[in-house]
């Protein structure tokens, strides 16, 4: 496998968008709708570093959702149709609107993590306090 210094880094959004390797470009990210492949079958990147979590989600909930719902409501008090007009229109533009962007959006939060080297939080020490009367500079601050 090579260094990761032997690779130009790549824009996660041209990426991610597309539903490829954040390193190389080529191979596959997903094995499925949003099943993430185990590695890359190019340049061989384990893929276990990612985890966009409810991400992609969340900005389909507040992007997608919120808006698709909206128009239902608005053609439900504007023109009071009957039920199967919304079969026909309301749910097809609210099930196209949340379903689609979910992959883009998950590989572009992959290829994310990925360019700018996410990594879950952690303390390297702990912060020492104060005590009353003491200097609050730590002695190897000078």
């Amino acid at each position: 496998m090579a260094d990761e210094a032997d690779w130009a880094p790549l824009s996660p959004y041209a990426t991610g968008v597309r539903g490829r390797c954040p390193r190389c470009g080529q191979g596959h990210l997903f094995d499925g709708f949003l099943t993430l492949r185990p590695s890359c079958e190019v340049c061989g990147l384990d893929y276990s570093f990612a985890d966009p979590a409810d991400g992609p989600a969340f900005f389909v909930i507040c992007f997608a959702c919120v808006p698709s719902i909206a128009l239902a409501v608005w053609i439900e008090v504007a023109f009071q149709p009957l039920f199967w007009v919304h079969l026909l229109i309301s749910l097809p533009f609210l099930l196209v609107t949340c379903i689609l962007p979910l992959r883009p959006l998950k590989g572009w939060l992959v290829a994310s993590q990925y360019f700018y080297k996410a990594e879950q939080g952690r303390l390297d020490r702990p912060i020492p306090v104060p005590q009353r009367g003491q200097d609050p500079t730590p002695e190897d601050a000078t």
